[in-house]
């Protein structure tokens, strides 16, 4: 078994459900692996450590269909350095959509990284409902498939796995509304507030 680096390219890395992911895949990688929180922005060190290393897993949350902007600049340091031999590139991404589909559009983004730049490409897990599911008891399908992940990875066996929660969409949109409203509330952000555009120009509307 080769050296591992493990990228966590959340954006919030130290209280991500990518961190809470990383910690579980390690438990079942039982082997030592380097980390590196992408928000730290020392990429030159982390290349320097990915020297030697057979593979390179990318742990990230969905943004907007693609990758955090936090892994495209490491992706960018990492296309301009000279690294020999190239790392395996395996990839875990979780999204707040029940559908674990959506994250196809991410995956083939790094795909095409991996076939610019000369990266093998390795095993994908790619979680639905993922800001929710490790909360609930249908996390054991999580593991299950990180535990599958690992083997493969460990074993040169490339495996393309998915999984969210069985439940119907509209229970999980409803779900998801009421506890967004919840959250809104605690911060004195109503629904109606929640639904304009303009909270991203840190301009609320008056509460009706």
């Amino acid at each position: 078994m080769g050296r591992m680096m493990i990228v966590n390219a959340s954006p919030r890395a130290p209280r991500s459900n990518s961190k809470r992911i990383i910690e579980r895949f390690q438990a079942y990688w039982a082997e030592a692996a380097g980390l590196y929180p992408t928000i730290s922005n020392k990429h030159e060190q982390a290349l320097a450590d990915l020297q030697g290393c057979s593979d390179l897993l990318l742990v990230f949350p969905l943004y907007a269909d693609s990758p955090p902007s936090t892994l495209l600049g490491f992706l960018k340091a990492l296309s301009a350095a000279s690294i020999s031999p190239k790392p395996a590139v395996h990839v875990i991404i979780n999204c707040g959509f029940i559908e674990p589909e959506q994250n196809l559009v991410a995956l083939d983004i790094i795909r095409f990284f991996c076939r610019q730049n000369g990266f093998p490409f390795g095993s994908t897990l790619s979680i639905g409902s993922g800001e929710a599911i490790l909360d609930t008891p249908f996390s054991f399908l999580v593991w299950r498939k990180l535990k599958k992940f690992a083997a493969a990875v460990r074993n040169r066996q490339p495996v393309h796995l998915q999984t969210a929660m069985p439940i119907p969409k509209k229970w999980f949109i409803a779900a998801s509304t009421n506890y967004w409203i919840q959250y809104g509330q605690k911060n004195g952000i109503d629904k109606q507030q929640m639904q304009t555009m303009e909270i991203e120009g840190g301009v609320l509307p008056p509460k009706q």
